[in-house]
């Protein structure tokens, strides 16, 4: 880690401002805890050596054996999973010491993940009083592939337990086999005006909200990308604050 990098946690820190969100533990990886175990020692390191507000990860799996560095996926509503995925909420809620979360996934395989996916968020979450981190990008993939309505994924979801808001832009793909165009959440793009109308909305939904995330890649913010980051940053920004 750089010393930049190192030095600009601990400030945060200081502050008591300091957030942690994991990409790779992955929960609900079934039968990989060397890896995990691995990954929760790292946890317990950093956590000691800085004072974090809470820490989350992503719902779904990010690793199967060899198969690993996906994007997160997601699994079916169904007792396996939900015992795999508690079990290693557990576990990252013993290592971290300090409140722990999940964030929505914007990846489903079918309309049925859609309208699942707040339940089971909730049912993860129960054993360890746990938070969500609600991504409106992710929202708004889910709600362009799938036809879903805004209103109604959100009225699906435990709102009570939102604690961070994350907001992102993405881009668009057009698979080879032509059956239309998929948004995915790839944080290399300026925020759709889509999902900045969502803020307020989610907002409202949510009362326990402490903070909200503006996302974008470092290595995508060359050339007149840095200025339209900022724009999108005072964009949301007063939608906050309104």
């Amino acid at each position: 880690m750089p010393g930049w990098l190192d030095e600009l946690l601990t400030h945060y820190a200081g502050a008591g401002r300091l957030l942690g969100h994991g990409v790779t533990y992955s929960p609900l990886s079934a039968l990989d805890h060397v890896r995990q175990s691995s990954w929760l020692d790292a946890l317990r390191r950093e956590v000691a050596a800085r004072s974090y507000l809470h820490v989350s990860e992503h719902f779904g799996f990010a690793s199967g054996g060899d198969f690993r560095q996906a994007p997160p996926l997601p699994l079916p509503l169904c007792p396996a999973a939900l015992e795999t995925g508690r079990e290693g909420m557990l576990r990252l809620a013993d290592a971290a010491g300090v409140p722990v979360g999940l964030e929505n996934l914007a990846f489903a395989f079918c309309a049925q993940d859609v309208r699942d996916q707040g339940r089971f968020l909730s049912e993860l979450l129960a054993p360890v009083g746990g938070f969500v981190v609600l991504d409106l990008h992710n929202h708004y993939c889910q709600a362009c592939n799938f036809g879903v309505d805004f209103d109604d994924l959100l009225a699906s979801y435990p709102c009570d337990l939102v604690r961070e808001l994350h907001v992102s832009g993405g881009s668009w793909s057009e698979p080879s086999s032509g059956a239309g165009r998929v948004r995915r959440d790839t944080h290399d793009g300026d925020v759709p005006p889509e999902v900045f109308d969502l803020v307020p909305r989610a907002l409202a939904a949510c009362p326990g909200v402490r903070a909200v995330i503006l996302e974008r890649l470092g290595h995508t913010l060359g050339g007149d990308a840095a200025a339209s980051f900022r724009r999108d940053f005072e964009r949301l920004r007063e939608r906050v604050h309104a």
